[in-house]
Protein backbone atom coordinates (compact mmCIF):
# COMPACT_ATOMS: atom_id res chain seq x y z
CA UNK A 1 0.00 0.00 0.00
CA UNK A 2 1.42 3.36 -0.80
CA UNK A 3 2.01 5.95 1.54
CA UNK A 4 1.39 9.13 0.95
CA UNK A 5 1.82 12.58 2.51
CA UNK A 6 -0.95 15.50 2.23
CA UNK A 7 0.63 19.00 3.93
CA UNK A 8 -1.93 21.17 4.11
CA UNK A 9 -3.37 23.98 6.92
CA UNK A 10 -6.96 23.19 6.09
CA UNK A 11 -7.66 19.64 8.73
CA UNK A 12 -11.17 19.35 7.74
CA UNK A 13 -10.32 19.02 4.38
CA UNK A 14 -7.13 16.67 5.24
CA UNK A 15 -9.63 14.87 6.75
CA UNK A 16 -11.99 14.69 3.85
CA UNK A 17 -9.20 13.57 1.49
CA UNK A 18 -7.66 11.13 3.88
CA UNK A 19 -10.77 9.19 4.43
CA UNK A 20 -11.51 9.14 0.74
CA UNK A 21 -7.52 8.39 -0.56
CA UNK A 22 -7.84 5.47 2.54
CA UNK A 23 -10.97 3.92 0.41
CA UNK A 24 -8.92 4.01 -2.95
CA UNK A 25 -6.16 1.78 -1.05
CA UNK A 26 -3.74 4.79 -0.23
CA UNK A 27 -1.99 5.30 3.20
CA UNK A 28 -2.34 8.86 4.21
CA UNK A 29 -0.15 10.76 6.73
CA UNK A 30 -1.46 14.70 6.94
CA UNK A 31 0.75 17.52 8.62
CA UNK A 32 -0.10 21.07 8.70
CA UNK A 33 2.62 22.99 8.28
CA UNK A 34 5.50 23.84 6.24
CA UNK A 35 8.66 22.85 8.52
CA UNK A 36 7.05 19.80 9.58
CA UNK A 37 5.63 19.31 5.86
CA UNK A 38 9.75 19.17 5.32
CA UNK A 39 10.80 16.77 8.05
CA UNK A 40 8.23 14.14 6.96
CA UNK A 41 9.32 14.47 2.93
CA UNK A 42 12.95 13.67 3.66
CA UNK A 43 12.38 10.51 5.83
CA UNK A 44 12.02 8.97 2.49
CA UNK A 45 8.86 7.02 3.66
CA UNK A 46 6.32 8.36 1.20
CA UNK A 47 6.00 7.97 -2.12
CA UNK A 48 4.09 11.04 -3.15
CA UNK A 49 3.47 14.26 -1.53
CA UNK A 50 0.45 16.46 -1.51
CA UNK A 51 1.36 19.76 -1.02
CA UNK A 52 -0.94 22.99 -0.82
CA UNK A 53 0.64 26.49 -2.10
CA UNK A 54 -0.92 28.26 1.36
CA UNK A 55 0.80 27.55 4.33
CA UNK A 56 1.43 29.29 7.33
CA UNK A 57 5.07 30.61 7.72
CA UNK A 58 6.37 28.85 5.22
CA UNK A 59 4.51 28.68 1.95
CA UNK A 60 4.13 25.69 -0.44
CA UNK A 61 6.68 27.00 -2.95
CA UNK A 62 9.39 27.07 -0.35
CA UNK A 63 8.21 23.96 1.43
CA UNK A 64 8.67 22.45 -2.77
CA UNK A 65 11.94 24.18 -3.07
CA UNK A 66 13.76 22.38 0.26
CA UNK A 67 12.59 19.32 -0.61
CA UNK A 68 13.02 19.07 -4.49
CA UNK A 69 16.34 20.24 -3.41
CA UNK A 70 17.52 17.57 -1.26
CA UNK A 71 15.05 14.72 -2.60
CA UNK A 72 13.23 13.42 -5.48
CA UNK A 73 9.61 12.65 -4.59
CA UNK A 74 6.87 13.73 -6.66
CA UNK A 75 4.84 16.58 -5.32
CA UNK A 76 1.32 17.55 -6.39
CA UNK A 77 0.71 20.76 -5.75
CA UNK A 78 -2.91 22.36 -4.84
CA UNK A 79 -3.80 25.81 -4.83
CA UNK A 80 -6.97 27.75 -4.12
CA UNK A 81 -6.40 30.58 -6.46
CA UNK A 82 -6.00 28.84 -9.31
CA UNK A 83 -3.80 31.04 -10.93
CA UNK A 84 -1.55 30.68 -14.00
CA UNK A 85 1.39 32.20 -12.08
CA UNK A 86 1.15 29.21 -8.89
CA UNK A 87 1.44 27.01 -11.77
CA UNK A 88 4.07 28.20 -13.56
CA UNK A 89 6.33 28.62 -10.50
CA UNK A 90 5.16 25.49 -9.05
CA UNK A 91 6.17 23.56 -11.85
CA UNK A 92 9.39 25.59 -12.56
CA UNK A 93 10.39 24.33 -9.44
CA UNK A 94 9.68 20.75 -9.92
CA UNK A 95 6.14 20.13 -8.85
CA UNK A 96 4.90 16.38 -10.76
CA UNK A 97 1.55 18.10 -11.33
CA UNK A 98 -0.93 21.27 -10.29
CA UNK A 99 -4.38 21.20 -9.69
CA UNK A 100 -6.87 24.16 -8.28
CA UNK A 101 -9.34 23.94 -5.30
CA UNK A 102 -11.40 22.97 -4.71
CA UNK A 103 -10.15 19.40 -5.85
CA UNK A 104 -12.51 17.09 -7.69
CA UNK A 105 -11.36 13.80 -5.52
CA UNK A 106 -11.72 11.67 -8.63
CA UNK A 107 -9.26 14.12 -10.48
CA UNK A 108 -6.97 13.86 -7.77
CA UNK A 109 -6.53 9.87 -7.60
CA UNK A 110 -6.26 10.07 -11.36
CA UNK A 111 -3.60 12.28 -10.79
CA UNK A 112 -2.05 10.90 -8.21
CA UNK A 113 -2.30 7.09 -9.78
CA UNK A 114 -0.55 8.75 -13.50
CA UNK A 115 2.24 10.30 -11.54
CA UNK A 116 3.49 7.24 -9.69
CA UNK A 117 3.03 5.08 -12.87
CA UNK A 118 5.13 7.71 -14.80
CA UNK A 119 7.88 7.69 -11.44
CA UNK A 120 7.94 4.29 -12.02
CA UNK A 121 6.41 3.73 -8.47
CA UNK A 122 3.42 1.89 -9.34
CA UNK A 123 4.09 -1.11 -8.82
CA UNK A 124 6.95 -3.29 -6.88
CA UNK A 125 10.09 -4.28 -9.27
CA UNK A 126 8.99 -8.58 -9.75
CA UNK A 127 11.49 -11.43 -9.36
CA UNK A 128 13.79 -11.96 -11.96
CA UNK A 129 16.79 -10.19 -13.90
CA UNK A 130 16.40 -6.64 -15.74
CA UNK A 131 18.07 -5.77 -18.22
CA UNK A 132 20.40 -3.12 -18.14
CA UNK A 133 19.64 -0.94 -20.69
CA UNK A 134 21.80 2.37 -21.56
CA UNK A 135 20.81 4.59 -24.56
CA UNK A 136 23.24 6.96 -26.07
CA UNK A 137 22.02 9.92 -28.37
CA UNK A 138 25.38 12.40 -28.99
CA UNK A 139 27.16 13.47 -26.09
CA UNK A 140 24.06 12.16 -23.32
CA UNK A 141 23.86 8.69 -21.99
CA UNK A 142 21.10 7.33 -20.41
CA UNK A 143 21.24 4.38 -17.99
CA UNK A 144 17.66 3.56 -16.84
CA UNK A 145 19.10 0.59 -14.46
CA UNK A 146 21.14 3.24 -12.59
CA UNK A 147 18.15 6.00 -13.48
CA UNK A 148 21.15 8.49 -14.48
CA UNK A 149 21.86 10.64 -17.47
CA UNK A 150 25.41 12.04 -18.17
CA UNK A 151 25.88 14.78 -20.66
CA UNK A 152 29.72 14.45 -21.66
CA UNK A 153 30.33 12.71 -18.15
CA UNK A 154 28.68 15.02 -16.32
CA UNK A 155 25.90 13.60 -14.21
CA UNK A 156 22.49 15.41 -14.56
CA UNK A 157 19.93 15.84 -11.75
CA UNK A 158 16.75 14.95 -13.73
CA UNK A 159 13.26 14.72 -11.59
CA UNK A 160 11.37 11.48 -12.26
CA UNK A 161 9.10 13.15 -15.30
CA UNK A 162 12.29 14.75 -16.49
CA UNK A 163 13.83 11.35 -16.88
CA UNK A 164 11.05 10.12 -18.71
CA UNK A 165 10.51 12.96 -20.80
CA UNK A 166 14.09 12.82 -21.64
CA UNK A 167 13.50 9.06 -22.54
CA UNK A 168 10.77 9.82 -25.13
CA UNK A 169 13.15 12.65 -26.93
CA UNK A 170 15.98 10.24 -27.13
CA UNK A 171 14.03 7.43 -28.31
CA UNK A 172 12.56 9.66 -30.96
CA UNK A 173 15.47 11.60 -31.76
CA UNK A 174 14.95 13.42 -34.93
CA UNK A 175 11.33 12.81 -34.96
CA UNK A 176 8.62 15.40 -34.26
CA UNK A 177 6.74 14.76 -30.97
CA UNK A 178 3.66 16.44 -31.23
CA UNK A 179 2.05 18.23 -27.91
CA UNK A 180 -1.08 15.72 -28.36
CA UNK A 181 1.11 12.72 -28.08
CA UNK A 182 3.30 13.63 -25.35
CA UNK A 183 1.13 15.06 -23.07
CA UNK A 184 -0.93 11.14 -23.77
CA UNK A 185 2.51 9.20 -22.60
CA UNK A 186 4.04 12.33 -20.00
CA UNK A 187 1.04 13.17 -18.41
CA UNK A 188 -1.08 10.64 -19.11
CA UNK A 189 -4.14 12.94 -20.19
CA UNK A 190 -5.40 14.39 -23.65
CA UNK A 191 -3.68 17.79 -24.30
CA UNK A 192 -5.57 20.98 -23.41
CA UNK A 193 -3.75 23.65 -25.45
CA UNK A 194 -4.72 26.13 -21.87
CA UNK A 195 -2.67 23.80 -19.78
CA UNK A 196 1.22 24.34 -19.96
CA UNK A 197 2.40 21.84 -17.93
CA UNK A 198 3.83 20.21 -20.90
CA UNK A 199 5.68 23.21 -21.93
CA UNK A 200 7.17 23.94 -18.70
CA UNK A 201 8.52 20.76 -18.31
CA UNK A 202 10.23 21.10 -21.27
CA UNK A 203 11.69 24.20 -20.29
CA UNK A 204 13.13 22.75 -17.25
CA UNK A 205 14.87 19.42 -19.46
CA UNK A 206 15.81 21.94 -21.81
CA UNK A 207 17.28 24.55 -19.20
CA UNK A 208 19.12 21.43 -17.72
CA UNK A 209 20.43 19.51 -20.60
CA UNK A 210 22.08 22.78 -22.62
CA UNK A 211 22.72 23.16 -25.72
CA UNK A 212 24.91 20.71 -28.41
CA UNK A 213 28.52 21.47 -27.51
CA UNK A 214 28.59 23.76 -30.59
CA UNK A 215 25.73 26.08 -28.90
CA UNK A 216 22.87 24.75 -31.38
CA UNK A 217 19.78 24.57 -30.29
CA UNK A 218 19.38 20.69 -28.33
CA UNK A 219 15.56 20.55 -28.21
CA UNK A 220 13.78 22.77 -30.41
CA UNK A 221 10.23 24.17 -30.64
CA UNK A 222 8.36 23.14 -33.72
CA UNK A 223 6.05 25.72 -33.71
CA UNK A 224 1.52 24.70 -33.43
CA UNK A 225 2.95 20.85 -33.36
CA UNK A 226 6.01 20.35 -30.51
CA UNK A 227 9.17 19.85 -30.19
CA UNK A 228 12.45 17.74 -31.52
CA UNK A 229 15.40 16.62 -29.91
CA UNK A 230 17.83 17.29 -32.78
CA UNK A 231 21.42 16.49 -33.52
CA UNK A 232 23.88 19.32 -33.75
CA UNK A 233 23.75 19.20 -37.47
CA UNK A 234 19.67 18.95 -37.39
CA UNK A 235 19.36 21.99 -35.31
CA UNK A 236 20.71 24.78 -38.11
CA UNK A 237 18.05 26.36 -39.45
Amino acid sequence: MKQLLLIDDDVELCALVTQYLQAEGFQVHAVHDGEEGIEQALSGNYALAILDVMLPGLNGFEVLRRITAQIDLPVLMLSARGEDVDRIVGLEVGAGDYLPKPVDPHELVARIRAILRRTGQSKLAGPGIVRHEVMRVGDVEMDKNAWKVQRSGELLGLTALEFNLLELFLRAAGRVLSREEMSKIILEREFDPFDRSLDMHVSNLRKKLGPHADGSERIRSVRGVGYLYTSSAQSQP
